[in-house]
């Protein structure tokens, strides 16, 4: 079996159509296109943050081992959200599908296409708690705090609750 050089956890979100079909088909491309699919936490169900009127999006966090680069990975994380039904009509607006880079080994990076750790994942429940269930150990690269510790430490007040619709 072939070895991933890289570690990189993802969040998957979506809030329009069948959204959950969508984050499975999210999967299914991962899988064909950026590596190996380690873990896969819950899906939770979560308000839109930054635009709240708007629905709810089911998100769930992904930990793929992948040969890509950095930059590799985001095209192809970009490229699955098109071919998925992606439109960029506005910031932080409904999407069919959104697939964001969290962690990406150890590394810190910040380009203007990209940053990793991704900025705003420590005041961001609806992703620190999909995340938990697979990486609760993971020690964020600048912060020095554990997955679980940012998740405690979240100012967030938005619900996120487990999804217990058909899966």
């Amino acid at each position: 079996m072939k070895h991933h050089a890289h570690t990189a956890y993802l969040l998957l979100g979506s809030n329009l159509g069948d959204r959950v079909v969508t984050l499975h088909r999210a999967l299914v491309a991962l899988a064909g296109k950026a590596g190996r699919l380690v873990a896969v936490s819950g899906v939770y169900e979560t308000a839109a943050w930054g635009q709240e009127a708007q629905p709810a999006f089911l998100n769930q966090a992904v930990q793929l081992n992948t040969d890509l680069a950095p930059e590799q990975l985001l095209a192809a994380c970009q490229q699955i959200e098109a071919d998925l039904g992606r439109e960029r009509l506005e910031l932080w607006g409904p999407r069919t599908l959104d697939v964001d880079i969290l962690f990406y080994d150890d590394l810190v990076l910040d380009t203007p296409a990209l940053t990793i750790p991704h900025p705003r994942l420590p005041e961001r429940l609806f992703a620190l708690m999909p995340l938990a269930d697979i990486a609760t150990t993971y020690v964020h690269p600048q912060l020095g705090k554990s997955v679980a510790d940012l998740l405690a430490d979240c100012p967030d007040k938005l619900p996120v609750e487990p999804w217990l619709g058909d899966l």
